[in-house]
């Protein structure tokens, strides 16, 4: 149905051509589903704006042949191309939140895009809308097609963006990081739904991701990409399980296995090089010079957190949403706690109630031997607000990007009072960045000039620099590929047993939480089901939702 051969993308610029990708050559069948692998920067994006016809200027396909069927794809007009895509070829974006219309309900965004291909009805374009929702797994579809995009989950977002690209019937559909976001049940729901739509409609997909345990799962043919070239390509079964490219086989290393604990995470490739020990020296006594060193652990009993309801009446008082409920464990002194659970279960609440940012309804936070107050009771000025320090998910949006590196690392040093002298502030800062395994360069640099494992190492630089003694992980890696993650990983765990922090470590990716944890609470629905050392939760998980969400866990099985 696809063919693509010697595909070539390059990039003008200033300085002569860069070339994205190099001679990469693949094929889909009808009703098959073709994996698309490799880190970040690898092209695999690239490659799916070219098919569809939506490269950035001024990239442009400077070799090869696209075919879809009969139709030559590089010799569309513009006019063609518009028609043909969203039409003949439909793309699942990474994020729907940003991929759909906040403004539109669900039901004009559907009768839009079929209108946009078709001269069809409105009344017969909604019914056909029903119908797909009701297709993918919405129940009440036609109550729920009036709603706005925010009054979805985020799976249930997906899932309207997975009708939008079906409502026109395509041959092929790109599906661009359909479920990085997403925690593991709603994770297997998608992917579930993709292999059987490619199944029952016979639509062609080009899966796009980092996650080799989705590969594994469901995709018939398997191609990976490094550096904009094709290195390996073939079915799913021959190349995970008898890989023939050394890069192959290192991404398959870096993979954290579910079944077991590992001391450090394989890396597939060198580790990022510094400038020398001297700088990292530095840090190291700075931060054993504070109050770094001392073990701190956090004990929460009975926490309950309930935010107002909406009020749907003039004359009916709201009821209040309860999003945690009688929550009690314990982060052990110099030890790390892994919290897992489906979206929504509470578990970014929780962090926000520790760092202050929400107010519990009731329970106590125990820090060490202080008992935290509310969050309207820790000015900037409360020894928790250095203490207690928060690695975010998206690095690039939690680093400022109008300033430089070295404005960004030096604040917390400045804020907290720890280093009066402007200059003083600057060297510690170029030693932590050292420390976490970048070039001291980089302090006169801005955010979007590193790549996001980059930013993750800046921002753990950061909340260092504030010497902290209990760091919260809030999905650290989710958005990173394996090998980039692997590093990460590594880094979090040099650092909490050189420096004794406390961690707690919130994720939906099961197998990086056993590899980083001592212990393990599950959270659903804002109640602890399941709480103990993390082999015996995961060896001999006790309760029905723990052994729910294992099994539902995508792994790399052992061809």
């Amino acid at each position: 149905m696809l063919n693509v051969e010697g595909l070539t993308v390059r990039f003008p610029s200033r300085f002569g051509d860069i070339t994205a990708i190099e001679d990469v050559t693949m094929s889909v069948k009808p009703g098959e589903i073709h994996g698309l692998v490799g880190e970040s920067g690898a092209g695999k994006s690239t490659v799916g704006a070219a098919i569809i016809g939506l490269l950035q200027a001024p990239g442009y396909v400077a070799e090869g042949s696209m075919s879809l069927g009969d139709t030559d794809l590089r010799r569309l007009s513009p006019v063609e191309a518009h028609h043909l895509r969203g039409k003949r070829i439909s793309m699942i974006f990474q994020d729907p939140q940003t991929s759909l219309n906040p403004l539109m309900r669900v039901e004009d965004q559907l009768i839009e895009t079929m209108q946009a291909h078709e001269d069809i009805s409105t009344k017969e374009a909604r019914a056909r809308a029903v119908d797909i929702l009701e297709e993918i797994g919405i129940q009440n579809a036609s109550e729920r097609i009036t709603a706005f995009p925010h009054q979805f989950s985020g799976g249930m977002r997906q899932r309207v963006l997975i009708a939008l690209a079906l409502c026109t019937n395509p041959d092929l559909i790109i599906a661009d990081e359909p479920t990085t976001a997403l925690d593991v049940a709603v994770q297997s729901q998608v992917l579930d739904l993709i292999k059987g739509l490619a199944q029952s409609r016979k639509i062609g997909f080009i899966l796009i991701t980092h996650d080799i345990g989705v590969i594994a799962q469901i995709a018939d043919r398997v191609s990976v990409m490094r550096h904009g070239k094709l290195l390996e390509s073939g079915e799913t079964k021959q190349v995970l399980g008898n890989p023939k490219h050394p890069y192959t086989r290192a991404l398959l290393d870096a993979v954290p296995p579910l079944d077991r604990k590992l001391e450090r995470f394989r890396v597939p490739k060198e580790s990022p090089t510094t400038g020398g020990d001297d700088l990292g020296d530095v840090a190291e006594r700075w931060l054993l010079e504070g109050t770094a060193q001392d073990k701190t652990g956090l004990k929460i009993d009975g926490l309950c957190v309930d935010f107002p309801g909406v009020r749907t009446s003039l004359w009916r008082k709201p009821s209040p949403f309860t999003a945690l409920k009688d929550v009690s464990f314990e982060v052990k002194p110099g030890g790390i706690t892994g919290l897992v659970g489906e979206s929504g279960s509470g578990k970014s609440t929780l962090a926000k109630a520790i760092t202050g940012l929400v107010n519990p309804t009731a329970g106590t936070m125990t820090l060490g031997n202080e008992v935290l107050p509310d969050g309207t009771k820790r000015g900037r000025t409360h020894p928790s607000r250095q203490i207690v320090q928060m690695i975010f998910q998206d690095p690039y949006s939690s680093l400022n990007s109008r300033h430089r590196i070295g404005a960004i690392l030096s604040e917390p040093l400045w804020l907290y009072g720890l280093v009066p002298d402007a200059k003083e502030r600057r060297d510690i800062a170029a030693a932590m960045l050292e420390l976490v395994g970048m070039s001291p360069d980089a302090i006169d640099k801005y955010p979007h000039q590193f790549s996001g494992g980059q930013r993750q190492r800046i921002a753990v630089a950061r909340a260092l620099l504030a010497r902290p003694r209990f760091l919260i992980c809030d999905e650290p890696t989710s958005a990173l590929d394996v090998s980039i993650q692997a590093e990460i990983l590594n880094l979090l765990k040099d650092l909490q047993s050189k420096f004794g922090l406390s961690i707690l470590f919130i994720s939906h990716n099961l197998a990086v939480v056993r590899q980083m944890s001592d212990d393990v609470v599950v959270l659903r629905n804002g109640r602890i089901e399941e709480a103990g050392p993390a082999d015996q939760v995961f060896d001999h998980p006790k309760s029905d939702y723990a052994i729910d969400l294992l099994s539902l866990t995508p792994v790399v099985p052992t061809f």
